[in-house]
């Protein structure tokens, strides 16, 4: 039995039915023709050019979306071939991840939220798998409609980190009402909010290289340095920050536990970082320890709890310890404290919001300015919601700098009232 074994018809079946390939073709899995297809779709080149947490044009160093995302295919790759799972299945869906994600990061994503409410809100994970399924151009069916990429019902299941609509403004959700239909066929074997488990060894791998590389920008950038995390009142707002945006249950106790045995790990710094090619290695050999214990733990964790494995789909749930979960949480919280609620980063968050803003206003008042595609849609939508959801599906697929020239143009020269 192969690995492909694991997975039966209904996991490799695509929303529309494709032809067997040319005979001269490479002979490739259901699974590699989906790699292959986000690879070369035109939403993940636009990631080189979007912000993951500082923009892409601020340092030749920091990671853009797309570094990212090919950082977090890396660890999800070597996490799924341990468990058992599909490599394919779950590098894809964190090559995947992000194809939703708007200009400018989370702010942008937050900003598109705020003007969308009308037509039901905007969610980076939810608008990926509408970029997947609908705006990205690869297939029809019999109809002429696009079906995007036309992925397996495996590997769109495992591009879901929340398979679940709306439940309440301010929600991490994965669908839109109006791609309900398409969510329900993806979901055809699975139960209520459940989540496969590559998509969890996608979420966990997200997770990783977050917390790990974001605090690697930070420190060679020059915004954080872990040594002032010995001081407890530095601590203490480092600590806030975590409970604010990761874990609002974590005590200070359950804290500075976790980052105690962070630094007992050998490579843990234990002078300033000086920008020396010996510092930056030194720094790299961190990261990597630290994707290893990670990785490591979650690995024992399986193994001691469901045996040898392999571990496909809907027959095991990833299992994170506890412990693992805060040392990862304090990580994301040292970035979120010094980079992204940085004083000097509050003004330039705002610009970027209300150019959004000022950019969406203006779309939904002139849509002929929509590209060809955007237009199509447009011209189709049924009502004020639909033809919303389109402009936002517009201004969502711009790059920081593609975002920054609409704007110019559209706004700027522009002789109505758009600006908030």
């Amino acid at each position: 039995m192969t690995i492909l074994d694991l997975y039966d018809d209904a996991a490799r079946e695509r929303l529309v039915p494709e032809p067997p390939k040319r005979v001269d073709a490479p002979e490739r899995t259901p699974f590699e023709r989906d790699r292959a297809r986000v690879v070369h779709a035109a939403a993940s080149r636009r990631l080189a050019a979007k912000t993951q947490v500082v923009g892409p044009q601020s340092d030749d160093f920091v990671r853009n979306r797309l570094t990212h995302s090919l950082e977090v295919a890396q660890i999800a790759r070597d996490l799924a071939r341990a468990l058992g799972c599909h490599p394919d299945i779950t590098e894809t869906a964190a090559l995947a991840h992000d194809l939703g994600h708007p200009p400018f990061g989370h702010n942008g994503e937050q900003a598109l939220d705020e003007v969308s409410q009308p037509c039901g809100g905007f969610e980076g994970n939810a608008q990926t798998l509408r970029l997947l399924t609908r705006l990205e151009a690869k297939a029809t069916d019999d109809q002429g409609r696009s079906v995007g990429l036309n992925l397996t019902r495996a590997t769109l299941d495992a591009c879901t980190k929340y398979p679940w609509p709306r439940k309440a403004p301010g929600t991490k959700f994965g669908v839109y009402d109006d791609d309900l239909p398409v969510f329900r066929w993806m979901r055809a074997e699975a139960a209520d909010d459940r989540r496969c488990l590559e998509a969890q060894v996608m979420d966990l791998a997200d997770d990783v290289a977050y917390s790990v590389h974001d605090v690697e920008d930070g420190v060679v950038a020059g915004w954080v340095s872990l040594g002032v995390l010995t001081e407890s009142d530095e601590r203490g707002q480092v600590w806030d920050a975590v409970r604010d945006w990761y874990l609002p249950d974590a005590t200070d106790d359950e804290l500075d536990a976790a980052l105690g045995r962070l630094q007992t790990i050998g490579s843990w710094p234990a002078a300033g970082h000086d920008g020396s090619r010996r510092s930056l290695a030194a720094l790299k050999n961190l990261t990597s320890d630290l994707i290893g214990r990670f990785c490591g733990s979650v690995q024992h964790a399986m193994f001691g709890s469901y045996g040898p494995g392999p571990f496909t789909r809907y027959h095991a749930d990833l299992l994170v310890p506890e412990e693992t979960r805060t040392e990862i949480g304090v990580l994301k919280g040292i970035a979120a404290h010094y980079v992204m609620r940085a004083e000097s980063r509050l003004a330039l968050r705002e610009r970027q919001r209300q150019l959004l803003l000022e950019l969406t206003a203006t779309l939904v008042a002139t849509p002929e300015l929509l590209e060809r595609p955007f237009l199509d849609d447009h011209a189709a939508a049924v009502d004020e919601a639909a033809r919303l959801r389109v402009v936002v599906d517009q201004v969502a697929s711009l790059t920081d700098a593609s975002a920054v020239a609409w704007h110019r143009r559209a706004v700027e020269t522009s002789p109505g009232p758009a600006r908030a």
